[in-house]
């Protein structure tokens, strides 16, 4: 067993494709878009690598066969805004073999004290908008795109090597009702007129990107506070903007204008790609952008990916105007159930307005910390 150090843009390669062969063959494991998962990881292309440093080990058997991966990240941002000398890990794949788990996380630790740090934690990415968390309930309910999907065996090696739970997310998956409960629709009109509120309608993807900006600057004030939050600058909502905002669906984004037209909270949902990206393994030639142009045109499912609201306006029901809005957009189109994106275990807030829907709490995932 050894470890290399992924440099080239070949090791690149090899270190994205692991998971792919990994997972061949499971009917849950849903893929990511490969040339995004490389660009992610790629300097030139992820403005993070300006304040994050990064190391990218793959493990290798006797026969030199890759048989894990992990990613360490450094994040400069992250020690500032939290006060802690604390390292992240991601990326994270193994087989279920305790050597190479070891042999990986050793690696990557030893990077981590030769650098000075005290912590380690993860999975997480360079951002929010990253896969996060280790899923440690629901192993045979199908994978999400903005979600982590792994075996089973992976927190029970997680504990071999020390590390212990720091928070836990929950998910969710709403049935999509009839039409929107009466007493929702009371709340979200009195909010409206109390608050001079309005919902801007978007015809095409095009009208939601001058408001890019502020819903990324949004996301920074209302998650500033929440586990592991580091904000994104301008070169990363630029980046972000050019990635996601050339083919939303505009009836699954939902922005809330005060009487100024100025934003003060956002809801993003997305079709569910999980069944599309699988048939085409991530790829988008030569056939695969036909899965994913079906899935987007002809939805059945939806993943809720993130609900953001000005300081002043939370806790004033904006949060569950923007859902209501979202839901009546499946209401019309006919979608059968959305999945919630992983939300803290202790936001009570929010898990408290799903109980006007039929919904099940069918994931849970785990951020996990170690003193080193």
């Amino acid at each position: 067993m050894r470890v290399e150090e992924a440099k080239s843009r070949k090791d690149l390669e090899r270190f994205i494709d692991f998971q792919y062969s990994h997972y061949k063959g499971n009917p849950c494991f849903v893929p990511q878009f490969r040339f995004d998962a490389i660009n992610t990881l790629l300097p030139e292309k992820n403005p993070a690598f300006s304040f994050c440093r990064v190391k990218l080990f793959t493990a290798k058997d006797d026969n030199g066969k890759i048989v894990g991966r992990i990613a360490g990240i450094i994040n400069s941002r992250e020690i500032e805004r939290w006060k802690k000398s604390i390292g992240r890990f991601g990326w994270v794949e193994f087989t279920d073999n305790p050597e190479v788990s070891k042999t990986l996380f050793d690696a990557y630790e030893g990077w981590l004290k030769e650098n000075g740090i005290e912590y380690s934690h993860g999975p997480m990415g360079f951002t929010d908008l990253d896969q996060e968390g280790m899923l440690i309930e629901g192993f045979n309910e199908l994978g999400t795109l903005p979600m982590i999907y792994n075996y089973e065996y992976y927190p029970k090696h997680m504990e071999m090597l020390g590390y212990e739970k720091d928070v836990d997310w929950v998910e969710y998956e709403i049935k999509v009702p009839s039409a929107i409960p009466e007493k929702i629709e009371r709340v979200n009109k009195i909010v409206m007129e109390k608050f001079q509120l309005h919902v801007f309608e978007a015809k095409r993807a095009g009208d939601l990107r001058k408001y890019a900006r502020s819903i990324f600057e949004i996301q920074n004030e209302a998650y500033r506070d929440l586990y592991g939050f580091v904000e994104l600058d301008e070169k990363q909502m630029d980046v972000y903007t050019e990635q996601y905002f050339g083919f939303i669906n505009p009836d699954y984004v939902k922005i809330v204008m005060d009487k100024n037209d100025r934003p003060v909270g956002f809801g993003i949902a997305m079709p569910s790609l999980s069944r599309a990206l699988q048939k085409s393994q991530g790829r988008l030639f030569p056939f695969g952008f036909l899965h994913i142009l079906y899935a987007l045109k002809f939805p059945r499912r939806i993943d809720l990916y993130i609900v953001g609201v000005r300081k002043e306006y939370q806790n004033l029901g904006v949060n569950a105007l923007l859902i209501s809005e979202i839901a009546k957009s499946c209401i019309k189109n006919r979608i059968i159930s959305a999945e919630t994106s992983g939300e803290l275990e202790t936001n009570s807030k929010v898990q408290a307005f799903w109980k006007y829907f039929e919904r099940r709490l069918h994931k849970r995932r785990r951020c996990y910390v170690k003193k080193l």
